[in-house]
């Protein structure tokens, strides 16, 4: 049986309407077959899964509800449509309830037939790729697309899945590259307005005189080139998310109309006095200290509170470096895909030179420099730290040793300063070969010192192993 039109089962003992239905649903495409009882009805539900049914509740060997109710358990997608005379409407409220999409009472126009069919598998349609959207979604924007191992990460997830399922408004806070727009995408699609739309507006991005119309929209002849009626994002985002980025750049007269949208839940398009209504979810985000800003007089104080509902601050990559090799890794394989490249590792070199740089850029600085590290590495599988960026691999004297960063739980102090002597010790070794007098030279110490240092760190079975 072809299957590349949708198939339709006819079921009903009378010959005469069956084959009418049938040939009327041929002409408009549908690929169908005829059941003239019950039994022969399931014996074809058994054998193939139709994309629908239409079938009479009165039968002559069994009721038309045992038809309906074996073929929703066998294919529960299927769309059924039973069929009556006037007197059955109860019997087919039934139906409804136990699963059918519609009924039809006897008589009724064959092309009835067909419009609620193409209708009900085009919903059927939609529905199932939204589902399959949303699995896609989830696999992208779930927490796992957020990395980190490192305490501030790990007290993000914590919060992000608190607030996930709420409609409260979100500030997220952060230096440029942090992925605030990452975390307010992460937000969306584990909330339940996910099947909705993420709408983005950057307040950085649009010239001052226009960013009042593209939030809000404006109609035909509102101002010079408005030469018809456009949708603002905060229509577009109704029922959904609106993510309005940098924030703290808005004019005081557009911060004021914003805060007016937040606190009545409705807008009016520029050169419209007609309010609208919105359903969405507002997260903002800043890379400037948005509360400073209010004591400086640039940002208002009562639009402050507005967004301040739940603050998020990110991190910035310079004080979460245990994270970097994780991120590292992620960019590596992430670009390896793009360009149909045989993955590549990170040695243990370039992770050091990575976790010792500052990241003024932050997260979107070290993808840029693993993308270039993966360009520059060509055939080779290991990634050298001679393919990293200039800036990363020529340090200044000062950057010889990483700058130690203090985490919230303190550190151990003889651990730390054992190890940056371990570092020295090895870093010199291997620059000399072995030799452990030239060692001694470089590290301005005698023989003896360094060779009691070794013993000392239970380095010499490591030295001699080299």
């Amino acid at each position: 049986m072809p299957t590349s039109q949708p198939s339709v089962l006819v079921v009903d003992d009378e010959a005469d309407l069956r084959e009418l239905i049938a040939d009327s649903l041929s002409g408009d495409g549908f690929d169908t077959t005829q059941a003239a009882d019950g039994g022969k009805a399931i014996a074809c539900l058994k054998t193939f899964a139709f994309d629908a049914i239409v079938v009479d509740l009165r039968l002559p060997d069994t009721d038309g509800m045992e038809v309906l109710d074996f073929a929703l358990t066998r294919y529960p997608e299927v769309v059924a449509i039973v069929m009556t005379g006037f007197g059955g409407v109860t019997e087919a409220v039934t139906a409804i309830k136990r699963g059918a999409v519609d009924f039809l009472i006897k008589p009724f126009q064959i092309t009835q037939l067909s419009r609620v069919l193409k209708s009900e598998l085009e919903r059927r349609r939609l529905r199932q790729e939204n589902a399959e959207l949303r699995v896609q979604l989830r696999d992208r924007f779930g927490f796992d697309a957020v990395i980190g191992q490192s305490a501030p990460m790990q007290r993000l997830f914590a919060t992000l899945e608190l607030i996930a399922p709420m409609n409260s408004t979100v500030l997220i806070q952060g230096e440029t590259g942090t992925g605030k727009e990452l975390i307010a995408r992460t937000i969306h699609h584990n909330s339940p307005r996910a099947d909705q739309r993420f709408v983005a507006f950057s307040a950085a991005a649009i010239p001052e005189a226009l960013a009042e119309a593209e939030l809000f929209g404006h109609t035909r002849g509102a101002f010079t080139g408005a030469i018809a009626n456009r949708v603002g994002r905060f229509e577009m985002a109704h029922r959904g998310t609106l993510f309005i980025d940098e924030v703290g750049l808005m004019s005081p007269a557009l911060q004021a109309k914003l805060l007016r949208a937040l606190q009545e839940r409705e807008f009016e398009r520029v050169g419209e006095s007609r309010p609208i209504k919105f359903d969405a979810r507002v997260i903002t985000a800043s890379n400037t200290d948005l509360k400073k800003m209010v004591k400086e007089g640039t940002f208002r104080e009562d639009l402050f509170y507005r967004l301040n509902v739940i603050p998020l601050t990110l991190p910035p990559l310079r004080d979460r470096p245990e994270d970097v090799p994780l991120l590292a890794r992620h960019f590596v394989q992430k670009s390896c895909r793009n360009n149909n490249l045989q993955p590549k590792s990170l040695s243990q070199e370039v992770c050091r030179c990575l976790m010792n740089f500052s990241w003024p850029g932050n997260i979107r600085q070290l993808e840029n420099a693993l993308e270039h590290a993966v360009a520059m590495t060509g055939a080779e599988r290991e990634i050298p730290a001679s393919s990293l960026p200039p800036e990363l691999t020529e340090l200044s004297g000062s950057m010889l040793l990483p700058a130690v960063r203090i985490p919230d739980e303190g550190i151990n102090f003889t651990s730390v300063v054992s190890q940056l002597e371990r570092d020295l010790i090895l870093g010199c070794l291997e620059k000399t070969g072995g030799n452990k007098r030239q060692a001694a030279r470089l590290l301005q110490l005698s023989r003896t010192t360094l060779i009691d240092k070794l013993h000392r760190l239970t380095l010499n079975e490591r030295v001699s192993a080299a």
